[in-house]
């Protein structure tokens, strides 16, 4: 089945339904995974039928229909509630078909990573779903209700703030990293950063941060590296304490590192492969 990319999209999508490191494995109990999500509960919101103007004149009687004429009402045939028509246009972790490949091949257009768009709902796509509700400030619940898809419609997409030159930007309140080329953003994945509260390790109290500031990528570890926090996979670390964008099993909704920022093992994976990072380039996080 062809599939319009620009314009005519969403009509396909409702239409069929009308260093030790910082970084360690707290999690937030209501998160999305990396390859492997869960499917968060569908919240669906039904704006309300506008009121009667009250203050309208009534309209002026006229003689009463036959009995032929009423319409009739079938109970066999009734008419969707509207609640149930705004459901029908929910597409969430698990679903597969032409709708779920529009919106794969929509959110790709747009820059949102989520590999190759195959038609079925995978961990990839939730990644790349809460990274558009990320960057349209929608609650981050990895399902695709209709102001995700308005939203996509729209073709929301992240801004940079550098302008010259290869970057990465980390948007903590977002859940964004960015990849940046002369000011252009090439490529958005959701992360998950530090969750800002204190932890205890060694005896000692820390706050679970992601810094903000301007860094450069200082080193980077190809394959799994043991840290004093837990593990972390290919890591690009570009602060001195160790924090670093890495890939991880679990990359939820909202933060849940201890300061780093984590990205799906096959995000990851891309990095590396492209040369997202490089050691040297610029990082900016905010």
């Amino acid at each position: 089945m062809a599939v319009r990319r620009s314009g005519g999209w969403l009509a396909v999508v409702l239409g069929a339904a009308v260093a030790a490191s910082a970084c360690a494995p707290a999690e937030a109990a209501s998160g999305a995974g990396g390859s492997e999500a869960s499917a968060p509960p569908a919240v669906v919101e039904v704006p309300a039928d506008p009121a009667a103007d009250p203050a309208a004149d009534p309209a002026p009687a006229g003689p009463a229909p036959s009995p032929a004429a009423l319409p009739s009402s079938s109970p066999s045939d009734p008419a969707p509630a509207p609640a149930e028509a705004a459901a029908s246009q929910v597409l969430r972790p698990g679903d597969s078909g032409p709708r779920v490949l529009a919106l794969q091949q929509r959110l790709s257009d747009l820059g949102y990573w989520l590999g190759a768009p195959d038609a079925r709902w995978g961990g990839l796509t939730t990644q790349a779903v809460l990274a558009l509700q990320g960057a349209a400030d929608l609650r981050r619940d990895g399902v695709a209700g209709p102001a995700t898809l308005a939203a996509l419609e729209a073709g929301v997409r992240p801004t940079a703030t550098t302008t010259s030159g290869r970057a990465t930007e980390v948007d903590r309140e977002r859940g964004l990293v960015l990849f940046v080329l002369d000011g252009q953003v090439q490529l958005v994945l959701h992360t998950s950063t530090g969750t800002f509260e204190r932890y205890t390790h060694g005896g000692r109290s820390y706050l679970a941060d992601t810094p903000a500031g301007t860094f450069r990528v200082s080193r980077a570890v190809d394959g799994w590296r043991e840290g004093d926090l837990g593990r972390l996979y290919r890591p690009r670390y570009f602060h001195p304490d160790g924090i670093a964008v890495h890939g991880y099993g679990s990359v939820p909704a909202l933060p849940a590192s201890h300061g780093c920022a984590r990205v799906s093992l096959q995000a990851m994976d891309l990095v590396w492969e492209r040369d997202l990072m490089p050691v040297g380039s610029t990082v900016v996080v905010r």
